[in-house]
């Protein structure tokens, strides 16, 4: 990315977080009349929509920027709606999981779980008690993000398309939020179930719906539009398969992310899944799931998954949907294609 391009991007990003404030501004202003538990649900929600790498609103700003679309402020209101619905999907997430904190802080349900045991509650009952803001506020702000896209300016038609994609990306992480909740609980699934659970719960908002959101405002034609869905789809997979190598293999400093977390969850990856198919699943399996599983038995359960093969397959399978990705580059216009294909280096050859 050239020195423009990267103050280009720059300035973008801060408009998104600009929307984003003005959102919660006025969202904030108006909890006020309900009272001070509606105010402290806002205040908490705004909290954890902060400090992330706007990467969703990058997708769009990206593609937006790349097929010659000059309406910033459109664009960042478009690419709000997908940052606001990240922080949805992510408060719900953290209940499913039953988790309390996001990296190394108290997320929204371990913020109100935290605050009522201040105020004297017993901890079942501060523990239901976050757990049900979060699905509120998680609630709020899934009904807020689509706002961004009506505020974003865009013609009737257009809007109306804006909207689909986001409808299809929010339908899809459901999907496959159900399905890994299946997954996770149900017999042990196939290399491919594991990947098409991924797809739809993450890489269909994160990277598709995006990409396509960009170009649909830009006013491409359907083809580009459909070959950025594509694109989106190939890197999204190589994407999460890195993330879950990174989940096992990765280097706390750098990631900033723990290394036995994946397996002491038992979070059935592809790592997981390939290895279940392979003779050291036995000495693998009593340990996967394990709370307190030592870094010592950690270190041993990736050293099998090396042995086994799980970590070359895993590696072949970014390959190979990296590759498919940078095909998909040939039906887009060269700058844009030359957008696209830095991002693939960083997003495949990341550590954080």
């Amino acid at each position: 990315m050239t020195d423009e391009a990267a103050t280009v991007a720059h300035i973008d990003l801060a408009l998104v977080d600009d929307c984003l404030e003005r959102f919660f501004t006025v969202s904030s202003a108006r909890a006020q009349a309900f009272g001070r538990p509606s105010e402290e649900l806002w205040r908490v929600l705004r909290k954890a929509s902060m400090g992330g790498k706007r990467f969703r609103p990058r997708m769009v700003l990206t593609a937006y920027a790349g097929l010659g679309g000059t309406d910033v402020h459109a664009a960042a209101n478009v690419g709000a709606a997908y940052e606001l619905l990240h922080t949805a999907l992510v408060v719900h997430d953290d209940v499913i999981d039953r988790d309390w904190s996001r990296r190394g802080q108290p997320n929204v349900a371990g913020s109100f779980r935290d605050n009522g045991t201040t105020g004297g509650l017993p901890l079942p009952t501060a523990e239901h008690r976050g757990m049900s803001a979060a699905v509120i506020a998680g609630d709020l702000a899934l009904a807020g993000a689509p706002r961004f896209i009506e505020a974003s300016g865009a013609d009737a038609d257009h809007r109306a398309r804006l909207l689909d994609l986001f409808d299809d990306a929010v339908f899809a992480s459901a999907a496959g939020e159900m399905a890994d909740v299946d997954l996770t609980h149900g017999v042990m699934p196939t290399v491919d179930e594991v990947l098409a659970m991924e797809r739809a719960k993450t890489s269909v908002y994160s990277f598709e719906a995006p990409l396509q959101s960009g170009a649909v405002l830009a006013g491409a034609p359907e083809t580009v539009v459909a070959a950025l869905g594509a694109f989106g789809r190939e890197i999204g997979i190589a994407y999460q398969v890195v993330d879950d190598l990174l989940g096992v293999f990765g280097d706390e400093a750098a990631t900033g992310k723990t290394a036995i977390g994946d397996l002491r969850e038992g979070k059935r990856t592809m790592l997981i899944a390939y290895a279940a198919t392979t003779e050291c699943w036995a000495e693998l399996a009593p340990y996967l799931g394990d709370p307190d599983l030592t870094e010592e038995r950690a270190a041993e359960m990736r050293r099998l998954l090396v042995h086994c093969g799980a970590h070359d397959a895993a590696l072949a399978r970014v390959r190979e949907h990296t590759a498919l990705a940078r095909a998909e580059l040939a039906a887009l216009p060269y700058d844009l294609a030359v957008r696209l294909e830095a991002l693939v280096s960083e997003l495949v050859e990341r550590v954080r």
